[in-house]
Parts: C-alpha cells; sequence; structure tokens
C-alpha cells in the first residue's frame, strides 16, 4: 500500500465520523464540471464539489496530499449527481458478475440491473429525501457563506461545514463522498481508478478470483494501523 498524507490517512480510519475540517489556507483551482449534469444545477455541482474537496482534499486542495488523489480527482461530483438521478436513468445496481478489468470482453457491471416494482418505490422515496437534503443543504452552505459557498476561502469553508445548522447534510455529503471516493467506477465515481489505486485496491477480481497464497498474503504496511492514528483523528475531525 503507497503512503498516503496525513489527512486522507484520517478520513480512511474515521468513514463513520464527521465533523469540523482542518483549514489550508490558499484557494484551490477548480476542476471543470461533468459535462452533463442529470440533477444538479452547475452551480449547485460547484457547490458540492468544492464541499467533497474540503472533505477528502486532493494535491490542489491540501499540500500535504501532493501526489494523492482526492474527491475532484475521482469526481465524487459527478458520482452524487448521478446517484440522485439515478432512477431516471435506471442506474441503482450495477450488474455482473464482473468488469472487464480482469478479463477480456465486455463490461457486465456497466449492464445495470432492473429494479422490482416494490424497489423502484423504495427507491424512489429514498432518493427523493437526498434530492431534499442537498437542495435545502446547497443552499444552507451558500447562505452560511453570505451568498456563495464556492467564494470563500478552505478555512471559511471548513468552519461552515462544521456549523451546527448543516451538520446533517455534512454528515450525509460525508458517506457520499466517501462512495464516490471508493465505489466500483461504473457508478460515475472512482475516475480511472484514482480511490482504488490510492490504497492498492485492485478492485474487483472475477473471474480470475483470488489464489489461498494471495488471500493469506499481506498487502504491505497499513497506514491506518499506526500508533495514535485514533487520537489523530479525534483531533482532526473534532468528532462528536
Amino acid at each position: 500500500m503507497s503512503a498516503i498524507g496525513p489527512r486522507r490517512r484520517a478520513l480512511i480510519a474515521a468513514i463513520p465520523v464527521v465533523a469540523g475540517l482542518t483549514a489550508c489556507t490558499s484557494a484551490p483551482k477548480r476542476e471543470p464540471q461533468p459535462a452533463t449534469l442529470l440533477f444538479f444545477t452547475a452551480h449547485q455541482a460547484a457547490v458540492v464539489e468544492a464541499a467533497t474537496a474540503r472533505i477528502a482534499p486532493g494535491p490542489r486542495d491540501d499540500p500535504a496530499e501532493a501526489g494523492h488523489p482526492g474527491a475532484r480527482e475521482a469526481d465524487v461530483t459527478g458520482y452524487i449527481d448521478a446517484m440522485l438521478a439515478s432512477l431516471q436513468e435506471e442506474k441503482v445496481f450495477a450488474g455482473g458478475p464482473w468488469s472487464n478489468r480482469h478479463t477480456s470482453g465486455p463490461n457486465l457491471m456497466a449492464r445495470f440491473a432492473p429494479l422490482d416494482p416494490v424497489a423502484k418505490i423504495a427507491w424512489h422515496k429514498r432518493l427523493a429525501g437526498w434530492q431534499a437534503q442537498y437542495q435545502a443543504g446547497i443552499g444552507q452552505l451558500d447562505q452560511l457563506a453570505g451568498g456563495d459557498f464556492t467564494k470563500r476561502t478552505p478555512a471559511q469553508q471548513d468552519k461552515i461545514l462544521a456549523a451546527q445548522k448543516v451538520s446533517v447534510f455534512t454528515t450525509l455529503l460525508f458517506g457520499h463522498t466517501i462512495e464516490g471516493l471508493y465505489a466500483s467506477p461504473e457508478y460515475g465515481g472512482n475516475r480511472g481508478l484514482s480511490g482504488w489505486k490510492e490504497i492498492g485496491f485492485p478492485g474487483d477480481i472475477q473471474p480470475r478470483g483470488y489464489t489461498a497464497d494471495e488471500v493469506e498474503r499481506s498487502d504491505g504496511h497499513d497506514p491506518v494501523a499506526e500508533t495514535g492514528i485514533v487520537g489523530e483523528v479525534l483531533k482532526l475531525l473534532g468528532a462528536l
């Protein structure tokens, strides 16, 4: 497993934890937004991109993450946008049983499975709730920023994201950021397998599978297992 920056190490260790974020002093450059947005407006996508980049910063968001891709590089915003519009695109569950990452032939993961009527109703309810949370949450971030969250400095954005008023939305955004970083790329995030490469994960290995030796063999040093990491996480994120 390759070395990772201190903030990414804490991010991996604290997947269930969301709270205040440490600051970076210089404003980062933004990558272009996805060419086609399915749910967000261009401004909403920009706000989500800026917010997720504070949760999982990349090299242009935090100098300590040089060489380590973050939310921008993985296109977490594209993942969230596609997820919120997944019913209209009929893309909730990727198919299978495997992709073409480790074998020749078609990418069966890209063939999304159809939902039965009951599942479709359940997902409609869930997504409608998330859509409402994003609409309201983005508006709250802008309001706390005095008009436009994307115009604030990283330190100001961190303070806004740590505000109690948006804690529920920040929790939702944190979970979706993790998904966008490390989920199968067929769902729209993990662009270029950047999230998997960062943590040394080969992804779905079917149909080749793993040999018994590979199952038993260590992946190498685990940076999350370092002494004191829990304390670092609590200090970094101000866990509640």
